[in-house]
C-alpha cells in the first residue's frame, strides 16, 4: 500500500516552542548575513569576537535546540519553508541594493571633494601674484 503526502500536508508536529514564521525569517537572513561577513571577511568578525551561532541565538532570545526543531518543523512544510526563503532572498536583494547606493554615494562624495579641491588648487594657484622686489635707493 503506497501513501502520497501532498507539499501543503504536516508530516513533522510543531514543537512546542516553535519560533513564530517572521522571527524565523528574521534569524535565518541574519544567519545568512553572518555567514556571507565570515566568508568573505572572517577576521571582521573574528576582531569582534563574534561566534556566529551564538551571537544569533543571543540576538534572537532563543537556544540551539529550539532553532533546530524549528528549522527542522518548516523545512516539513516545502510551501510553507519555500515561502520564507523567498522573503529572505527578496530582504537579501534588498541589502545588496541598499549597499551597492550607499557605495556609490561614497564614490561620487570622494569624486566631489577631489574636483573641489583640484579646482581650489587651481584657482589659488591662479591668485598668487609673483613678488615685487623694490629697488634699494
Amino acid at each position: 500500500m503506497t501513501s502520497l503526502i501532498s507539499c501543503a500536508e504536516k508530516v513533522v508536529e510543531p514543537p512546542a516552542d516553535l519560533i513564530p514564521k517572521n522571527k524565523m525569517i528574521d534569524v535565518l537572513y541574519d544567519l545568512a548575513l553572518l555567514n556571507s561577513a565570515s566568508s568573505t571577511n572572517p577576521q571582521a568578525l573574528n576582531d569582534r569576537e563574534i561566534e556566529v551561532m551564538p551571537y544569533l541565538f543571543e540576538k534572537h532570545g532563543i537556544d540551539s535546540l529550539q532553532f533546530v526543531e524549528s528549522d527542522f518543523y518548516y523545512a516539513s512544510v516545502p510551501l510553507e519553508y519555500e515561502d520564507m526563503y523567498m522573503k529572505i532572498k527578496a530582504r537579501l536583494e534588498d541589502k545588496v541594493k541598499e549597499i551597492d547606493e550607499a557605495r556609490k554615494q561614497k564614490n561620487e562624495s570622494v569624486r566631489e571633494k577631489s574636483k573641489k579641491r583640484k579646482d581650489s588648487m587651481k584657482n589659488v594657484s591662479g591668485k598668487i601674484k609673483k613678488p615685487v622686489l623694490l629697488k634699494k635707493q
